[in-house]
Formats: C-alpha cells, structure tokens, sequence
C-alpha cells in the first residue's frame, strides 16, 4: 500500500527590497542618450555586482520596481530581459525573477556527496523530503538494488539546495529490511549520508552513474515547479546506484538537475 507522507513547502528564495534609481543619475543618463530600460538594467547589475541582491534570492515584483524607480512597468519587463539575456538573472513562471547564481561544481566519481559537493563551493546545502513511499521492488530495481522483484522498498522524494536556491529533485529507493523508517530518519537528519549512518552504514562509493538530458516541458510538472524551472528549461537526468563497503548495493537514485545551476565534472 503506498504511503506518502507529504511535507509542508517553506520559503525557498529571499525576497530582496528594491533599491531607488537616484534621480540624479537617471535625469544624467538620459540627457547622455541611453536607453531608460538600459539605465534600468544597468543600475540593477550594478546592484547584483555589489551584492545588494544576493545570488539566488528574488528579486521585487515589476510593479513594485517601477515605482521604487520612477519608471513604467513595461520599461522594467525590458531591463530585466536584457538582465537575462546577460545571465545575471532567471524568470520562473509564477514565482518571479530570480538573481542567477554561478553553476556549482559538481563532482561525479567514487565519492559524490551532495552536501560535501556544495559546501566546497562556499554555499550551505540543504535537504528535505516531499514524500515517502513503501513499495514492492519492481524486476529493474531489484535487479540493482539485489533483491527480489517484490521486495519491499523505501521511496524517498527529496528536494535538495544550496543557499536555498533548489538544485534538484531526486527519487531515491533503498531496501526496507536494510533501511527501515528510512523516511523517518531522512525527514529528521536532511542528509543521506547520515541516514546512512544512522544504519551503521559509515562509508559508501558511487558504483555507476548515467547522465541524460529533458526539458522541463517532458519531465514532470511539479519537478519543473519545485526547481523554479519554465517550460523548455534543460534538466539533467542522473540515474546512480551506490554501493557500501561490501559492495553491495544500498541506494538507487533518480535525480533530476537544474541545468543552469550545475556543472558535472566526470574524475577518473
């Protein structure tokens, strides 16, 4: 029977307050002949640069900045495409704009470790579980977990992030026998490796690892929603399986990355 235990959501990104134009440098800009909607863009990548909006938090509404700058609303649409355009920003369909973060370093080798991984980048990482599930292992999964088809599994629905700027969605499944209340522990710990731990499991290494590409229009809806992503954003799929000191396999996962957040080194 499945089982899901759903989470409440919390507050993902920080809202910044807008920053005033000062009219002395709008009213200079203009008589130089620039554009109002690049006087706007400009101000607010300088903005960015100086770290008044931080990497990851969101940025006022466009009313809400047209007003703290003396501008129209259409002048502020324009200015923040141009701030897209330029990387420095990201539009998320029903939430807002994002200021864009530089792309994490990610790792993939025998040791990869989410949280490790993106404490090496200067970020915080961060975990929490959407949901769980128990259910009977199906003939692929038991095949890499090394168990029998009908198993009882753990389903674990984690959403992961770093500064809380969600990086990725993963589905992880472990053996119920081996792993049991695996939810329970991962819902009060936020970590793998300590649920891990917690289960006497001290040490693990990635045994393989097998990366594919989707747009968030393919993959499912509420991933795109919970990774801030539009429609046609790229998604990058990983499927891995690890394995403990034995080398039996303990977890088998399904992750699915923001593109745009991330960037995958292979070590050989």
């Amino acid at each position: 029977m499945l089982l899901d235990n759903l989470v409440g959501r919390d507050d993902e990104a920080l809202m910044t307050q807008p920053v005033l134009l000062p009219a002395r440098e709008r009213a200079a800009t203009l008589a130089s002949g620039v554009a109002l909607w690049r006087q706007v863009a400009d101000h607010l990548a300088r903005s960015i640069a100086s770290g008044i909006y931080r990497a990851g938090s969101k940025l006022p509404g466009e009313i809400e900045l047209a007003e703290a700058m003396g501008v129209n609303r259409h002048t502020v649409r324009r200015a923040l495409a141009e701030l897209s355009t330029r990387g420095l920003v990201r539009a998320a369909r029903g939430s807002g704009t994002y200021v864009q973060a530089q792309r994490i370093p990610y790792p993939i080798g025998a040791r990869t470790r989410f949280s490790e991984i993106v404490g090496a980048s200067g970020r915080q990482a961060g975990g929490r579980l959407i949901a769980s599930a128990s259910e009977p292992a199906p003939a692929e999964l038991a095949r890499r977990l090394a168990v029998k088809p009908g198993a009882p599994l753990v389903r674990l629905e984690l959403l992961r992030h770093a500064d809380r700027v969600p990086i990725c969605v993963a589905t992880t499944w472990l053996s119920a026998s081996r792993f049991p209340e695996a939810a329970r522990i991962y819902a009060a710990r936020r970590s793998v490796t300590a649920t891990l731990a917690h289960f006497g499991v001290t040490d693990y290494q990635r045994a393989s690892t097998r990366v594919s590409a989707a747009l968030a229009d393919i993959a499912d809806i509420a991933d795109s929603a919970r990774l801030q992503l539009d429609r046609g954003s790229p998604i990058l799929l990983v499927e891995s399986l690890d394995i403990d000191r034995n080398g039996e396999p303990i977890l088998a996962t399904r992750a699915r990355f923001a593109a745009d957040r991330v960037e995958f080194v292979v070590e050989s």
